[in-house]
Order: C-alpha cells, then structure tokens, then sequence
C-alpha cells in the first residue's frame, strides 16, 4: 500500500483505502484506482487540506496532486426508486462499519489501514477464499442496479473460479420481478453493460442476468436462439482498444436480431450512435457473407456502408471480415479497392453531370467490384 501517512494533507485523518483497490490486490488482480473514505471529518475539514469537493450527492473531494477521490464516511437510506432513490448521511459520526454496511458485496466492504490493517466486518476475505460474490445485508435490494453489477463482478471473475451465493442471486431474481430495474436511467445500464463487455467473460454477464430475469426487463429481444446465436457471436470481434472492443462485442451480440428487434434495443439502452452505428454495419456484414457473394450484393454493401465519404468504416467491417470468413477477405478487398479507382473526374471529363453523373457513377464502380469479385 503507498504510504499516504507522509502526506501533510492527511496528516490526522483516519483514511482507510476501500473498495475495489482493497479486493483486487487481495486477488492478486491488477489495481487501476484507488478510493479512500475518510471517517471523523467535516467537509469543512477536508476543503481546508486543499482537497476539491466534486460530490453533488454526497461530501467526495479529490486530493490536489493526485487527483484520488476520498469520500467522507456516510450512511443511505432508501428514499425512493432506481439507483439515485437514496438519502445520503455524512457526518463525523459515521464509523468506518456502518460505511462499509451501505456496500453491495462483501468483497467490496473490506478496508485496509494506511498502517496495511484491513477492517473486514463481513467476511470478504473468506468470500474472497471461497470464490463467492455474495451481498453485504439485505439492503442490497435497495440499489437496482447493483443486479447489474453483480452479474458484471461475475463476468470478471469467474475464469478465478467464482459464483454469486445462491441467497444473493434470489435477491437479484427478486429486484429483477419487483419492477425496480424499470426505474434505472438507460445511460447507468449502457455504463454497467459496457463495462461488461470489457471484462474477460462478457457472456457471462448476459447468461447471469437471464438466470435472474433480469435480462427481459431491458433485453427483451435478447431471449432463447437469439441469445445463443448472439452469444456465440460475441467471441469473435476484431482486435482494438478495451472500449473498442467492447462496442464490437455488442455488435456481434445483436447482429442475429432482426432490424427492429435491433433498434428497440438501440432506443431503450439509448446507446450512443456510434455503438448503433456499428451494430447496423455489422449485422449487414452478416447479411452479405450468408448470401452467395456478387457484385450487386457488394455493391449495396459497400454503399450503405457509405463508403465514399467514410471509407474507415469499410476497413473496420473488413477486420469484421477476416475473422468472419477469412476465405473472402482478399476477393472483398480487390472489389473495394477497384470500386476506389472509379473517378469522378474522368466521368466528368466525359460531360456527365449531376444525376447522370450519379448513375454512371455507380454503374462504373458496379462493373470494378463484379470484375474484381470473379477474377
């Protein structure tokens, strides 16, 4: 642990590293952030060290040169629907135990001293032991969104041999019934999903939320061969950047839904155009491999993949390709770069103009791609 005692901002205060920072070094799993709750002080307190108050909804201040979030010790009560129906509690009276009380699992309520003592009142590190995801107090079906959450944890741990307690899991199957998960805001679900995508088993998640039921509350179109299908699917994406990555497994998640079925999900998750965008581009990609490839096919697909103004986006669903069907990589690439060569100045040259330079245009680049299709 860093020795935050050599700080002078922190000189006097019980700080207490929490959280997720605590259980992935316990797991031997890489540490990205850092949280710390500070219990016994005052906003007053912390504003005076130089820290920066960023909470709205509770006292959390960033230290100045690290830029770390310490939150002030604090109590919730349920005061309403969804994931911001909460009364929050802050004072110098909260203890370090009711704090990590308010947590959704035991692996989450562990804290660790800036001495390195660890201050576990619920038995994470025994859960951590037995491999199980299982939830602090019976408050945990207060939050909807830790079902999300949960199923998340899963997904990132269960190649570590992990499973969700059979005790929370009937307290997410009893979230998932009661109509909470209704009141979730679309962008905290996309965020929980997202982040799922990214983890080491993203299926996982998917298959966890059906055992739940919380699946057909905001993924309705995702039930039996669809979500086999799509699951399936999913394994294979295109290398990039975690974020990338995750937008592509998306993608190939919904790419074996029918078109309407994939912009409802698009709508009610209201994911952000680029993410629909590339599910569209994908799951016409698929409609173009299962058909029989000829020039016509692929020429509609490379228009609406509105390839003259984005050719970034042909290249993209060509990585899609290679893995896809890797045997018509090279005969898709010669058909796209010919489709290139097609220039509107030499048609121009020719005396086309305006609709007639848009119809011979695209009957030139038709005749590239069908040569370049059966060469």
């Amino acid at each position: 642990m860093k020795e935050q005692h050599a700080d002078p901002r922190l000189a006097g205060l019980n700080v207490y590293r929490v959280g997720g920072a605590v259980r992935d070094a316990l797991l031997g799993w890489p540490v990205v952030d850092n949280d710390w709750v500070v219990v016994g002080a005052t906003p007053d307190d912390m504003r005076k060290r130089g820290f920066k108050p960023v909470g709205r909804d509770f006292p959390v201040f960033l230290h100045p040169e690290s830029a770390e979030e310490y939150a002030l010790a604090r109590t919730e009560r349920k005061s309403g629907h969804g994931y911001a129906g909460f009364e929050v509690h802050a004072s110098p009276d909260v203890t370090l135990e009711e704090d990590l009380l308010r947590r959704d699992l035991t692996i989450n309520a562990i804290a660790q001293s800036r001495q390195g003592e660890l201050t576990d009142p619920f038995n994470g590190q025994g859960d951590i032991e037995q491999r199980l995801l299982r939830h602090v107090s019976p408050a945990f079906s207060e939050d909807p969104l830790r079902v999300l959450r949960t199923a998340r944890f899963l997904a990132r741990y269960c190649l570590l041999g992990f499973t969700i307690a059979r005790d929370t899991l009937a307290l997410m199957r009893q979230v998932s019934l009661s109509g909470e998960l209704e009141h979730l805001a679309a962008e905290r679900v996309w965020v929980e999903t997202e982040k799922a995508l990214g983890e080491p088993s993203p299926d996982i998640y998917f298959t966890a939320l059906e055992r739940c039921a919380a699946l057909a509350v905001w993924w309705p179109e995702l039930s039996g061969q669809a979500l086999e299908k799509g699951l399936a699917a999913l394994a294979h994406t295109p290398a990039g950047s975690a974020l990338a990555v995750a937008h592509w497994r998306y993608a190939q998640l919904v790419s074996p839904l029918s078109v309407n079925d994939r912009e409802a999900l698009a709508v009610r998750l209201k994911l952000p155009n680029a993410v629909a965008q590339l599910a569209r581009h994908t799951a016409l990609t698929h409609g173009m491999l299962g058909d029989r490839l000829d020039g016509p096919g692929v020429l509609h697909w490379l228009e609406r993949l509105d390839a003259w103004r984005k050719p970034s986006q042909v290249e993209e669903q060509l990585a899609l390709v290679a893995l896809l069907a890797p045997e018509h990589q090279a005969q898709l690439e010669r058909a796209w770069q010919a489709a290139c060569k097609v220039s509107p100045q030499s048609l121009i040259a020719q005396g086309y103009q305006g609709a007639a330079l848009g119809g011979a245009l695209r009957e030139h680049r038709g005749q590239a791609v069908s040569l370049a299709i059966t060469a």
